[in-house]
């Protein structure tokens, strides 16, 4: 610090933020990005109010429209927004709503008993980083209407005319110069989120529609979401493309200690455990003391029949806590008033007192459904016996792999081409499809920070494996040694200690063709179903190498789309050549350097997990044995692919 500075360093120095100009100093705090994941969140934080008259029983409809111009309409039919004279603040209490941080009925428990969203910030941090907003009361007979700009109001809350719904309208625009990646929403995003909230709340009525463009009837892309069963319909629609082993969805739904609990479970043939955990409508996918009073309830629960029923008997080695959660997909839903939430992204509840709640409700719901069900719970147990048989065979392939890891003086694998850089901040990994394109990788690359490891052909789909499979694997055996980091125990068999990862950018380089994306979808299968931490800590990447290189005398261009190629044509207008790259092998290494590699002019796509239960279901369809949907899904969202019958 400069002496000036000092000397001019008083209390005219510090700055002293309203509520409102720091949300948009420091949108990140509230709202966890300013990216594409921040954008959506917005949407989210408004649904959470109705949701929230929803769960208090004040409303039973909620419309979400996309409009023309890219804003977003919310509408609910709830008891609409206090307008009244806040008596502290001196206004309406709707403008306190819109523009104080910490004001709204959340804070009130006789207005809502529990909540979701921010806690109260919600509608407030919305209005500050929209570049204008316009809210809507429909109540006691009057619209009531008030606008802000970037937070700030443009005018009184106003009374503009009679009506006889009752309800709160909101149209906000997000502020472009908050998120500077662009303001576009997408569809199917918001369609996922609100779907998972009509399933979580069930008896709502969700719509979404979106106004940007119409399909070649006419008509605007648009869902309706509503569901009588909630969670039961909720397991059925995640494992449409598993095949269960019992008769139907296991679910209970009552209240223990004053905590109301919902669960909902079946068991299929995969090998996979598949646990979703939700307190007050926020996915909790770091989990914590509700997902743990489910596995002591389903462990302890089954434990007890499976000895009863004299089926363990033979069996020469106990019994652990992930056998009993071997082909399950399981959903936990509990409204806690007050929840304390902890871990790295603020999504692992705390509440200790939930544990014990959810235990008892989920050993009384399998307590009856066992005895009312004896020959599904000897499928259920059957499967457990043939998990433990599995997993002990799993634990000496994975004793194999840790042998080989760096850590325990393996050595890496003999495929590596690694980097010299030592601090794994720096370093990156390639993860690329063949021997040939591996080869041209290796000769382009900066070896200082960068190292190849080329994988051969098409990795084990994990999604149809058992885990010994896995583990006994070569290219995975090899993945897990490069990358350095080590298995958990066999207690919790798929835990990753990421103390001793050797890369913080994991890169997936594919060809850009069908093929190349079959086997990117295959590795990113494996890192979400045994590497999930390294996708949630954002190391696992997507390299784009371009589909053409356009040449015309000495001037070359790339293009990565035909829209692109097509451009580049008519701007170079004749004499062309025009080169169809069919896999990364076909260029040469400068060439992959200058497009795919090179950190100045790359595109790489992080991959991110905005929403667990979807993507659980999406890798499930894709990969699973049902060919229908995979078909209608690559249909729709393949740009280049040819399906074949």
């Amino acid at each position: 610090m400069s002496e000036e500075v000092k000397k001019n360093y008083s209390a005219d120095s510090i700055q002293a933020l309203e509520g409102m100009e720091h949300v948009r100093m420091r949108p990140s705090m509230y709202i966890g990005d300013v990216g594409n994941r921040g954008l959506h969140h917005l949407v989210y934080e408004v649904v959470d109010n109705s949701i929230d008259e929803a769960m208090a029983g004040h409303c039973d409809a909620i419309d979400v429209v996309i409009n023309e111009n890219g804003s977003i309409t919310t509408k609910d039919n709830g008891r609409g927004i206090p307008i009244d004279l806040h008596k502290k603040e001196g206004v309406s209490a709707l403008e306190v709503v819109m523009t104080k941080i910490g004001a709204g009925g959340k804070f009130d428990k006789d207005s809502y008993k529990v909540s979701g969203g921010l806690h109260g910030v919600g509608v407030s941090c919305v209005n500050a980083l929209s570049e204008h907003l316009h809210a809507y009361v429909h109540k006691q007979g009057k619209v009531w209407e008030q606008e802000y700009e970037r937070g700030k109001p443009l005018y009184p809350v106003k009374s503009t005319g009679d009506t006889d719904f009752t309800g709160t309208v909101v149209t906000f625009q997000p502020d472009p110069t908050i998120f500077k990646d662009g303001t576009r929403y997408n569809y199917d995003t918001l369609a996922s989120r609100l779907r998972e909230l009509a399933f979580l709340n069930k008896g709502i009525k969700i719509s979404l529609i979106d106004k940007r463009e119409k399909d070649e009837k006419g008509e605007y892309r648009s869902d309706k979401f509503h569901s009588e069963e909630g969670l039961k319909e909720f397991i059925r629609f995640l494992d449409a493309t598993r095949e269960p082993i019992i008769g139907d969805v296991i679910a209970m739904e009552g209240e223990k200690n004053e905590i109301p609990v919902e669960v909902a479970m079946i068991y299929n043939n995969s090998y996979g455990e598949n646990l979703h955990s939700y307190v007050n409508n926020i996915n909790t996918h770091e989990g914590g003391t509700h997902l743990s009073g489910f596995r002591r309830g389903l462990t302890s629960t089954l434990k007890k029949y499976a000895d009863a029923s004299g089926m363990l008997d033979k069996l020469k080695f106990e019994i652990s806590g992930d056998d009993f959660r071997e082909g399950l997909t399981a959903i936990v839903s509990v409204k806690v008033a007050e929840p304390q939430f902890e871990g790295q992204t603020k999504t692992k509840l705390g509440n200790r007192e939930v544990t014990s709640a959810v235990s008892q409700a989920v050993s009384e719901m399998l307590d009856i459904y066992l005895e009312e069900n004896p020959n599904d719970a000897k499928t259920i147990v059957q499967k457990v016996i043939l998990a433990a048989q599995a997993r002990h065979a799993a634990k000496k392939a994975r004793e194999m792999v840790q042998r080989k890891t760096v850590m325990s003086g393996g050595g890496l694998p003999g495929k590596l081409s690694d980097c010299s850089e030592q601090d794994p901040k720096i370093c990156e990994v390639f993860l690329v499809e063949g021997d040939s394109a591996g080869g041209t990788a290796k000769q382009g690359r900066d070896r200082n920070f960068q190292a190849i490891l080329p994988l051969r052909g098409k990795i084990l789909n994990v999604e149809k494996a058992m885990q010994h499979k896995v583990f006994e694997n070569e290219e995975i055996r090899n993945i897990y040694t490069a990358l350095g980091v080590t298995i958990g125990t066999e207690e919790d068999s798929k835990a990753l200690n990421l103390d001793k990862l050797r890369y913080h950018k994991i890169v997936i380089m594919c060809d850009a063709d069908v093929d190349g994306s079959h086997i990117a979808t295959l590795i990113l299968t494996f890192f979400f179903r045994y590497m999930r931490e390294l996708i949630e800590a954002g190391h696992i990447f997507i390299a784009t190498p371009p589909l053409y290189l356009i040449k015309k005398g000495s001037k070359k261009r790339y293009a990565w789309n035909e829209k692109e190629r097509d451009a580049i044509a008519a701007e170079y207008a004749g004499g062309l050549n025009i080169q169809r790259y069919k896999g990364l092998g076909e260029m040469n290494a400068e060439q992959l350097w200058d497009t795919t590699m090179n950190p100045e002019f790359r595109t790489l796509r992080q991959v991110t997990i905005d929403n667990a239960s979807e993507a659980d279901r999406i890798f499930s369809m894709l990969m699973g044995d049902e060919v229908p949907p995979r078909r209608e899904f690559i249909e729709k969202n393949a740009v280049y692919a040819n399906i074949d019958a």
